[in-house]
């Protein structure tokens, strides 16, 4: 029998699976928010995803559902489990990536390392933690935010009175999470996957280039990564995975600290952009062990065929024209690269396609993919 996996929103997340459950045998079916999304090729039912019935109906119908993000509401995640649907991962698992105060919360109980926070609900409680912590710090919405979204970092209260009142008439008292503004040398993150029998697999950690809070390249494994700090990485991703019952892929992204130190930033429960070089630089993709993971099937060696690869993502995609002539162009010239479509329209800052390439050569690694990219701008 055929196993059947449901996946809830058309994202390209939810596109790029779709490959790896045919190479696997699996039939993949998908709840789009709308027609002509990134994952239309899978797309077997529309619908919100906040609407209890239309999430019930869609995954009596499959083996096992995942996720494309995470903004499923927490009841509509109970009333799958109530009714005996495997959901992976699960709402208790989930919260955390969906709510960042929740999240601080957990991982400071679980005793890992993490920035200085605090949870506050008055202007005078943020300036308060501001001025204790140099004059600036960093301000984020518990819920809803990525890609730099729902972030920023401020000097006043006064600067972000709007959130404030946001939270407070979403009935979560105006809570707002602060966090120290961390000294960083870079940022790097740790993809693991867990099945629910408790097998784990672990790439290297690998490091991410943000602009503008979106993440435009990634380099695997991190330059400078092994050692003690490959294992600290490894070990922070494990225990989170274990303590919070993740099922599937975690990625947890870090801070490398000036004095030495990984502080933990933030978490994804899905296939997540910093691990998209797997894809064609590991044995075993991030997509394909998400499938296996959710499925309860033996995980994939994820071991890398080459010492280096490198993810540059295309963003925004060119001013004027389609980008069909641009990927063209840059398979003609750079036959090495990989180049993954997601089916998307061009628009400033959007993520519409990303490049991997892989090789002995760092430099020149790093020149193929960033010169394949160039294709997509002006």
């Amino acid at each position: 029998m055929v196993l059947r996996i449901g996946v809830v929103g058309g994202g390209q997340l939810a596109r790029m699976m779709i490959p790896a459950a045919i190479e696997l045998g699996i039939e993949l079916r998908v709840l789009a928010e709308s027609g002509g999304m990134s994952a239309a090729l899978a797309a077997t039912a529309v619908g919100d995803y906040t609407d209890v019935d239309t999430v019930l109906a869609f995954a009596r119908e499959v083996d096992a559902l995942t996720f494309d993000h995470e903004h499923v509401p927490q009841d509509v995640l109970r009333a799958l489990e109530a009714e005996g649907i495997a959901v992976r991962p699960g709402a208790d698992a989930l919260r955390y990536a969906q709510d960042k105060l929740l999240m601080r919360e957990k991982l400071s109980e679980l005793g890992l390392p993490v920035p200085d926070w605090a949870r506050v609900t008055e202007p005078a409680d943020l300036d308060a933690f501001i001025a204790a912590h140099g004059g600036s710090a960093v301000v984020k919405t518990p819920r809803g935010g990525y890609d730099g979204k729902g972030v920023k970092v401020v000097r006043s209260a006064g600067e972000v009175a709007e959130w404030f009142a946001a939270a407070a008439e979403d009935g979560r008292d105006g809570a707002l999470l602060v966090e120290e503004l961390v000294d960083f040398r870079r940022e790097l993150a740790q993809q693991v996957a867990r099945r629910p029998s408790g097998e784990l697999a672990v790439w290297p950690v690998v490091e991410t280039v943000q602009v503008g809070g979106v993440c435009s390249e990634v380099i695997a494994p991190a330059p400078k990564s092994a050692g003690k700090l490959a294992d600290v990485a490894e070990q922070i991703a494990v225990t989170i995975a274990e303590g919070l019952g993740v099922t599937g892929m975690l990625a947890v992204e870090l801070f490398e600290t000036s004095d030495d130190r990984l502080l933990v930033n933030e978490l994804a429960m899905r296939p997540h952009n910093s691990g998209h070089w797997s894809m064609d630089g590991a044995v075993t993709g991030q997509f394909e062990q998400h499938l296996r993971a959710v499925l309860d099937l033996p995980l994939g060696s994820t071991a890398m065929p080459q010492p280096w690869a490198v993810m540059v993502n295309i963003l925004g995609g060119p001013e004027e024209g389609g980008l069909d002539d641009r990927y063209a162009s840059a398979m003609e010239e750079h036959p090495g690269v990989k180049v993954h479509n997601y089916g998307k329209a061009p628009r400033p800052g959007r993520k519409v396609g990303h490049l991997n390439a892989s090789g002995d050569d760092l430099d020149a690694v790093v020149y193929e993919a960033r010169a394949a990219a160039a294709h997509f701008q002006g």
